[in-house]
């Protein structure tokens, strides 16, 4: 299948224009929104690959800045903004609308991924957007939702590398909050940013079989109804 070309797009949202790169491969079946983490944005390698190998499957993908430029100049030196979770989700929610209006997507159902601190922002959107498919966080922070945690209902995957001890704990305690379809998968032998050999290829596939399995035809709801095995890894 031939890869769609990556469209650089500004996106006007309020008072604010932020920059994204969005693939739409034929007969998508779902459009995932990519929430960067700490200090990164719509040119993440990382993100950008697995964004590639989302859109092998098929998938809608939307790389975007959540500040703008003079907004990242600021956050450089104060890294104050990437942990602003409401702003985050602010921009996050208005980029979802945004989404659901282009003429190339309406209809399409939405997923979320998540990274760093993105992730705890996609997991807040998603506790005020019931209708989100699906969440996948890589190396996240979903313990910065806080409460919102429990009022998730989008199936959601957390991923974590086996050697990211830190993260993972904090991943394992927001697993414990979270009461909708939740799942926590371990790479072994990753580390916080995956750069392991096969590590982050090992996050694609996990990331496009939990999209694939959940995006396609399954409404949110009917999704976060499903019952909720023990605690620990779920699903």
């Amino acid at each position: 299948m031939t890869r769609p070309i990556a469209q650089e797009l500004s996106i006007e949202i309020e008072a604010t224009t932020l920059q994204g790169v969005l693939r739409v491969p034929r007969g998508a079946r779902g459009a995932i929104l990519f929430v960067h983490g700490s200090g990164s944005g719509r040119l993440s390698a990382r993100n950008t690959y697995v964004a590639e190998r989302l859109s092998d499957a098929g998938l809608v993908t939307l790389l975007f800045d959540l500040l703008t430029l003079e907004e990242e100049e600021i956050d450089s030196v104060t890294a104050e903004m990437r942990f602003d979770i409401p702003l985050l989700m602010g921009r996050l929610l208005a980029v979802t609308a945004w989404t659901r209006s282009h003429p190339q997507l309406q209809g399409l159902n939405i997923g979320y991924f998540g990274a760093s601190t993105g992730a705890a922002a996609a997991l807040a959107a998603a506790a005020r957007a019931p209708d989100i498919g699906a969440i996948v966080s890589r190396g996240g922070r979903p313990d910065l939702a806080g409460s919102a945690l429990a009022q998730v209902r989008a199936p959601t995957l957390l991923i974590v590398g086996g050697h990211d001890q830190e993260v993972l704990a904090l991943n394992r305690g927001a697993l414990a909050k979270l009461t909708c379809l939740a799942r926590l998968e371990i790479v072994p032998g990753a580390t916080h940013l995956f750069v392991e050999p096969g590590a982050l290829e090992c996050v694609a596939s996990l990331a496009a079989s939990w999209f694939e399995r959940h995006l396609s035809g399954v409404s949110p709801g009917a999704a976060a109804l499903e019952p909720v095995r023990a605690a620990g890894q779920r699903d």
